[in-house]
């Protein structure tokens, strides 16, 4: 500011850009620089921009951002908040004002379409009632708009499309049915990309039997932007799998308006960057660590080609994807209109398609949703009917829901029941098991461990989404399995709301966070630091250490090391809770297990064949989970030892340690064992000074070397849940079989994925045969005038 002026530079026509910070950048457009008075009036203030711009500012607002705050944009409306614009950037040099158009939230959303005609007639126009014939090039000209055929392209006209009888307004001025407002926004140019999948290493997509879906290259509606926004958010972000990925991407790009193309296009990785060559766009994901989730890793918002501003990258509209928007209008509205469907994918994408083409797909939609609605509430109910017959006192729970977009269905066999709380360690692991084919469902699954460390479901369960509503569901269900009344320890990684869910279901029980996504969140803290490799491998290494301590001094000094490098990091440790993931603070019983990477066991117990249908999916868990026991139960039976064979041989691994230290007697269960500490042992109690015995279940080298000094035997003091005998228990029931199951595979072997009704090659005859119709002539042999032959088989002699 200089005497008595500021420097303000007004900015339009770009985008706003949200980094990964969360701040906005703002992309594209134009900026003028306006030198004026401190004292200027608000409507001074818009009659000099307006005549420095030339823009009518009739229905735009002026916003601008406070100091060292780019993420909130403030609004302009009066003098008064010309004047606390002014006092809040006296000192900061220029101010940056962006003139933005003002969006009526209650207005219905507009279409664009030329004098007198809806979006359904402009896509018929575009794209020709008949099928143009092949070209003399022997190509069809299908799928290609040219600019003069377009003419909501030609006139760059606007209609709003409402009910009778209602108006609305567009930038404050009244608008009535059927009235066009010429002139309402500039002409944009048209920017067309089209790729060939199987040269820009990318795999080759379904073939388009719609054939590609232009899109008109006039004003975008505001929402479709607003939709891709939230397809695509940026670096974190997770999906189901790869598959999800490329779905969401196809999405994002069609929203945003520009064509993309796979740098590597891999099963556990995938690289995109935008068509033109120097446009810095891209993106990258790939699978995360534990191979559950598929995480964007890195992502370049900007375009510098003008796309991502509404225009172009619609060459990948292909047939999977309308019909998977489809799939979504049917489930909001069922008895949608197909001329609905045409004007909402022009809202919400931007993409002109015709009438024919949602009629084809609404079809195929139409019969996908009947096989869902068939096994909602005609398969499930079977087959749950059918557990509860074979396995008495199993638990099984169908809840479809009001409006038949979704179900949740919890299952938990008796003998799982049983075994858990007959032989099992109380200790369960919560999480989901991801499907490789399958997006439309999610599997929770709660596991326990048997006494050999090996995995032990418990129950599932299949829901609509992984959320805390979900898992509020799931949890309530399995504790009314469960008839117990132990106090049970449940390992999650506490997303998707499962650090709420657990205490509030399960509030008396203890709730321990895996230590493998937290190492994970860990690394990416150290991401923002200045060291080096060597450096952050040894503050993870303190880290685990410091879940691991047994007692509060180990982990006070794990945590020093960590704020000796930095302080911000310690009280990001703090911030993690440690009193559910260290040893040293927490209070219930792990069993030396700090992770729920065990339930990845279970990812290859469903063949991807089998996952789109829910009956035939959890019938593979059935029919695996029997075979399990059995082999297991069979196993077990020539054991002859105390303890199962993996904890017997943890136990002499220890027991090889105890001959260098020293034992001290102070009664008959007091001792003090010396090595390089001295620690005390109560075998009373089965205690230690060390707290490992506490935490493991297993005598310590101390507890062991106290032991042997006074000739005990060991296997008194371990946890009975280690015993064979105890393991023999949670395999003691079985899983029985349904006899008639099968009739499930047959119905759905070629009902979920109907094969493409393809017409034969050829031309179509001109008049078809009627296989029904009866011969009514009867021809006679020319020689002997009798029916049966011909001439050249005849053989009356004449």
């Amino acid at each position: 500011m200089v005497g008595g002026n500021m420097v303000i530079i007004c900015q339009y026509g770009g985008e706003f850009v949200t980094n990964s910070d969360g701040n906005l950048n703002y992309n594209n457009g134009e900026a003028h620089a306006i030198d004026i008075s401190c004292d200027v009036s608000f409507d001074e203030l818009k009659s000099e921009i307006t005549s420095i711009c030339n823009i009518d500012l009739n229905g735009m607002s002026l916003k601008y951002f406070l100091p060292n705050n780019r993420r909130t944009l403030i609004t302009i409306s009066s003098d008064k908040d010309l004047r606390r614009m002014v006092n809040f950037n006296a000192n900061s040099g220029p101010t940056e004002v962006f003139i933005m158009n003002k969006v009526d939230i209650r207005a219905p959303r507009s279409t664009v379409a030329d004098s007198g005609t809806s979006v359904i007639a402009a896509a018929e126009a575009a794209h020709g009632v008949r099928r143009k014939r092949l070209t003399a090039g022997g190509r069809s000209s299908r799928g290609k708009v040219a600019e003069s055929a377009n003419p909501i392209a030609a006139n760059n006209v606007a209609i709003v499309n409402v009910n009778n009888g209602m108006s609305i307004k567009v930038d404050n001025r009244p608008v009535t049915v059927g009235v066009i407002m010429e002139n309402i926004m500039e002409p944009r140019p048209s920017i067309a990309h089209h790729m060939d999948e199987r040269t820009n290493g990318g795999i080759l997509a379904e073939p388009n039997i719609f054939g590609s879906l232009p899109m008109l290259d006039t004003v975008r509606p505001i929402n479709a932007k607003t939709l891709s926004d939230t397809i695509i958010t940026g670096v974190g972000q997770e999906f189901d799998n790869v598959r999800d990925f490329r779905a969401q991407l196809c999405k994002y790009a069609i929203g945003k308006g520009f064509a993309y193309k796979f740098i590597k296009n891999e099963t556990s990785r995938v690289t995109a960057r935008c068509v033109e060559e120097n446009c810095p766009w891209r993106i990258h994901a790939s699978e995360s660590s534990r191979k559950q989730k598929f995480v964007i890793k890195k992502m370049n918002y900007t375009h510098t080609c003008g796309g991502g501003n509404g225009r172009g990258g619609h060459s990948r509209a292909s047939r999977p994807w309308l019909i998977s928007i489809i799939k979504e209008k049917l489930h909001e509205a069922p008895q949608c209109k197909p001329k609905d469907i045409v004007r909402e994918v022009y809202e919400d994408f931007g993409v002109t398609v015709t009438y024919s083409q949602v009629w084809r797909g609404r079809e195929v939609a139409q019969k996908e949703l009947y096989n869902t609605l068939t096994e909602v509430y005609r398969q499930l109910p079977w087959f749950r009917e059918r557990i509860l017959e074979t396995n008495p006192r199993s638990v099984a729970t169908l809840m479809p829901s009001h409006d038949s977009k979704l179900c949740r269905f919890f299952l938990s066999f008796y003998a799982s029941l049983y075994g858990f709380e007959q032989g099992c360690r109380p200790l369960l692991f919560l999480g989901r098991v991801p499907l490789k084919a399958n997006t439309d469902c999610k599997l929770l699954v709660a596991a326990g461990i048997d006494g050999d460390d090996a995995i032990f479901p418990v129950a599932f369960s299949v829901v609509e989404d992984e959320t805390y509503s979900s898992w509020v569901w799931f949890l309530t269900e399995l504790r009314f399995a469960l008839s117990t009344s132990r106090i049970i320890t449940f390992v999650s990684d506490r997303k998707k709301g499962l650090e709420q869910a657990v205490p509030q279901v399960f509030e008396d029980n203890y709730h321990s966070y895996c230590l493998h996504h937290l190492i994970e969140d860990f690394k990416e803290e150290l991401k923002n630091g200045p060291w080096s490799q060597q450096v952050k491998d040894a503050l993870v290494d303190d880290f685990i250490r410091a879940a691991q301590a047994c007692t509060p001094e180990e982990f006070n000094g794990c945590l020093q090391n960590i704020r000796n490098a930095s302080t911000d990091l310690a009280d990001w440790v703090i911030t993690t809770k440690p009193e559910n993931w260290s040893d040293a603070l927490f209070k219930g019983s792990r069993y030396d297990h700090f992770s729920s990477n065990i339930l990845d066991s279970l990812n290859n117990w469903i063949p991807v064949k089998h996952e789109s249908s829910i009956v035939q999916m959890l019938d593979s868990i059935r029919g695996k989970l029997m075979e399990v026991m059995h082999s297991r139960r069979e196993a077990s039976g020539t054991w002859a030892s105390t303890l199962t064979p993996s904890m017997e041989q943890k136990l002499h691994t220890e027991l090889a340690k105890t001959h260098r230290l020293d034992v001290l007697c102070s009664s008959d269960t007091i001792y003090e064992v010396r090595g390089d500490t001295i620690y005390v042992v109560n075998t009373g109690s089965c205690e230690c000074t060390c707290r490992r015995w506490q935490i493991s279940g297993l005598p310590c080298i101390h507890a062991l070397a106290a032991l042997n000094r006074v000739g005990r035997s060991f296997y008194d003091y371990c946890s009975k849940y280690f015993t064979t005998e105890m393991y023999h228990l949670a395999y003691s029931a079985s899983i029985q079989p349904i006899p008639d199951v099968e009739r499930i595979y047959l119905n759905n072997n070629g009902d979920y994925y109907p094969p493409s009704n393809r017409r034969p090659p050829g031309r179509p005859r001109r008049k078809r045969i009627n296989p029904n119709k009866t011969t009514t002539v009867i021809r006679l042999c020319s020689r002997c005038k009798m029916a049966g032959h011909n001439k050249a088989t005849c053989e009356a002699l004449l």
